[in-house]
């Protein structure tokens, strides 16, 4: 075979890609319905008012995602995000929660979300399994960093975020499909969240916001492998870190001027088609405007795992109406849903082991934050006799009820009582919703011991007030260690 012969046996092939009928790869047709609405939404909410009952809870949520950052700073997933900063980060002038650093904006997300799910600190979604506050803030706080947008378009950025990433996850099957797949919800959710929140801050009309979210199509990520990991690590990556600097990236490189498929969610390969083909992309706009899920995101009372949440609630409520010490109890029963049990069975990290989490409960009479992230503790003698009382049941029942994570405890005594108490309604959940003195007392714990109480306080104040910033910038000084 000569040279002329391999090249019309190239050019042959390559117009048989191109013209096979089973595949199509050019599409020039515009946006469907959906993506009209969703694009149109989110162009104009960096502007649009809230309503006053959404503002509130926006304001929970930032100072929540906030506290987070700079409490997750001194834990091990925040130390090696700030080596990462030192060592490769590109340079820039976007704030590091709880450090002196600086970094460009998408190291700066990258950085910040990974010390805000340093932990299991920050807020949860149940509906869609995701966190959003820890990719959708850093994200958020980034872009506006980078362009000094004011405190209201910060509020509304961040809004935007918890509206559009769940709402993803929502349109392919929520908590069914996370169930059922191998992906990772919680990245799933926090990418298109961040892109959301980041594309509102760099306020992008409505088809640059369609690109943007193409972009974060394309960057998608994440399978839940990272439940082996036993550091926390990989899991703040996932969750967080990546999504955020996704969202930023998506967001600022068509705010540089990149085009992209105007419609990422319909037509040839689309992105639901990949990733779930039974999704409903109509979920997507699904009372939007008028359902926001930054209300239907829960805010934990406990910095452990969200299925952790039920069984210590009613351990601190069992404890409340008949008071025992833990050397009185012959043995716990803790009844969850399969799936929900899965997630906290015997785990390798404090905070997310639900044995562990109910020994420190019965031994402490509370969790706290230092008691949640004491690995060595776990070998303790003490903590383990009590762990070994602790009995996890799958209960089939209970799955019936999800994505409400409902919870029963039973405590046997020594002396034969048998107290129980079930959770429907968990504290800090949209149904039992901590109220704004409760948020701020979590916030306290969290900052305090990092940047100490006049800068605890005043960075509490100034969320509050986040109306009045007339440029987020000048939020650093509130951020950062003195």
């Amino acid at each position: 075979m000569n040279r002329r012969s391999v090249l019309g046996l190239t050019a042959t092939t390559a117009i048989g890609l191109v013209s096979s009928p089973a595949r199509v790869f050019a599409q020039t047709s515009g946006p469907g319905p959906v993506m009209n609405a969703l694009s149109a939404y989110m162009s104009a909410a960096g502007t649009g008012a809230l309503p006053a009952e959404v503002a509130e809870h926006a304001k929970h949520h930032l100072l929540d995602s906030l506290a987070s950052m700079i409490s997750g700073s001194e834990l091990p997933p925040g130390q090696a995000a700030q080596r990462y900063i030192r060592a490769h980060g590109g340079k820039g002038a976007a704030t590091i929660a709880g450090t002196l650093l600086t970094a460009a904006p998408g190291d700066a997300a990258l950085a910040n979300g990974v010390m805000a799910h340093a932990d299991e600190t920050d807020d949860s979604h149940n509906a869609s399994r995701s966190h959003p506050g820890c990719s959708v803030v850093p994200a958020a706080l980034a872009v506006g960093e980078e362009l000094g947008i004011d405190g209201p378009r910060l509020l509304r950025a961040v809004t935007l975020g918890y509206d559009i990433g769940p709402r993803v996850v929502m349109a392919m099957g929520g908590a069914e499909f996370s169930y059922e797949s191998s992906l990772a919800t919680h990245s799933i959710a926090g990418n298109f969240g961040a892109t959301a929140a980041a594309t509102c801050a760099a306020g992008l009309d409505a088809r640059q916001m369609r690109w943007a979210l193409d972009y974060a199509a394309q960057q998608s990520s994440g399978i839940v492998a990272w439940r082996r990991d036993t550091d926390h690590i990989e899991k703040a990556f996932v969750f967080a870190g990546m999504a955020a600097r996704n969202g930023v990236t998506s967001a600022l490189v068509v705010q540089t001027g990149w085009n992209g498929v105007d419609d990422i969610f319909s037509g040839a390969d689309n992105f639901f088609l990949a990733y779930a083909p039974k999704a409903q992309p109509e979920q997507l706009v699904e009372k939007l405007g008028e359902r926001y899920e930054i209300v239907q995101t829960d805010i934990k009372k406990w910095t452990v795992g969200s299925p952790i949440q039920a069984p210590l609630d009613a351990i601190e409520a069992i404890r409340s109406k008949r008071p025992f010490e833990a050397d009185q109890v012959q043995r716990v029963t803790v009844r969850v849903a399969p799936s929900v049990a899965a997630v906290v069975d015997n785990r390798d990290i404090p905070d997310i082991c639900l044995q562990h989490m109910v020994a420190v409960m019965l031994l402490d009479k509370t969790v706290s934050f230092h008691a949640a992230h004491d690995k060595p503790r776990m070998r303790d003698p003490t903590a383990l006799r009590q762990r070994a009382k602790v009995n996890l049941v799958r209960d089939e029942e209970l799955a019936k009820l999800l994505p409400v994570r409902v919870a029963v405890v039973e405590i046997e005594l020594i002396d034969g009582t048998r107290l129980s108490e079930r959770v429907s309604a968990v504290r800090g959940t949209p149904r039992n919703p901590m109220p704004r003195a409760e948020v701020i007392d979590k916030a306290r714990d969290l900052i305090t011991p990092v940047l100490g109480r006049e800068a605890s306080e005043r960075l509490i104040e100034t969320v509050f007030a986040i109306e009045a910033v007339t440029d987020i910038r000048t939020l650093r000084p509130l951020l950062q260690r003195g």
